[in-house]
């Protein structure tokens, strides 16, 4: 009788059988714009090049716009060309080579200082509460202490040499780094602990074998983004008596107006600091090869 209908009646003859799956719709692509604002989502490393270039280029244009149409003293604000020629002047006569290396030095050394003390204190304060009760109150409330407020007393405990310059640093970031580690680790899954309590693993075991490679990766990212608050101190730390480093030089100009000098420091060092932040990703990128990497 079906098959009667289906030929007699035009309407019948061209709808499917009611037992027939129904035929596959195509899904139509995504367009490009959608893709490229999918959160979270992923970026062609050609898309992602070229807007940290245009990012980076950008500020530097308007700059450049600004100084060229005349509506900024070059005293106050000079041109990029000319912080480019008091660069090249900076390394030709003014050792500018020596500037970068003791100051690359005081920063990393202040660094170094401070995440030897603050990864294992953070650790015991995110695992133990008796030791986060007792220290983290006394960390929060000095780390909103400035760090320009104990040069006199450093200047007083230390003197006046390098160690003054590094304590200055690691004042500035150690306090910051023990409550940031301290809360990587108390972000260590309370699933995974209980776990290793059920296989029978002791304290110590758990800390070496499940809170530490847990916490890994966060506490790396810890680490670059309290060097990159090192380096906002390094011009604090050379207030102290200092007869070299950038930070000394961008004092230093700032008494005779060299306003090109000043520009030129503040480039070098935030450059410095991007290579620095670059190489902390890097290393990440290689520890954690199975972390999802920007």
């Amino acid at each position: 009788m079906t098959a009667q209908l289906s030929l007699t009646h035009p309407d019948l003859a061209s709808s499917p059988a009611p037992c027939d799956p129904p035929a596959a719709t195509a899904t139509a692509p995504t367009p490009r714009r959608a893709r490229l604002w999918t959160l979270r989502g992923e970026l062609p490393r050609r898309t992602v090049w070229a807007l940290a270039a245009t990012g980076l280029a950008t500020p530097f244009l308007l700059w450049w716009a600004w100084t060229a149409l005349g509506l900024a003293d070059p005293l106050f604000m000079p041109s990029p060309g000319a912080v480019f020629e008091r660069i090249l002047r900076w390394w030709r006569e003014e050792g500018l080579l020596g500037d970068i290396g003791i100051s690359v030095w005081r920063v990393m050394a202040g660094f170094a200082a401070s995440a030897l003390v603050a990864l294992p204190l953070g650790l015991y304060i995110g695992t133990y509460r008796p030791v986060q009760a007792l220290l983290e109150p006394l960390t929060d409330f000095i780390r909103y202490m400035p760090a320009v407020a104990f040069i006199p007393l450093v200047m007083l405990w230390v003197g006046i040499d390098e160690g003054s310059k590094v304590l200055i640093i690691f004042i500035g970031t150690f306090f910051q780094m023990v409550l940031m580690v301290a809360e990587d680790v108390r972000r260590v899954p309370m699933a995974q602990i209980e776990a290793a309590q059920t296989m029978g693993a002791t304290r110590a075991e758990i800390v070496k074998l499940v809170i530490l490679p847990s916490a890994r990766p966060a506490l790396l990212d810890t680490l670059r983004v309290t060097c990159g608050w090192a380096w906002t101190y390094l011009v604090v730390a050379e207030l102290v008596a200092a007869n070299s480093g950038l930070g000394y030089a961008i004092l230093k100009a700032q008494r005779y107006m060299h306003t090109d000098k000043i520009f030129a420091g503040i480039l070098l060092i935030g450059l410095i600091g991007l290579l620095t932040d670059q190489a902390f990703r890097w290393l990440s990128r290689r520890a954690f090869p199975w972390r999802k990497q920007a």
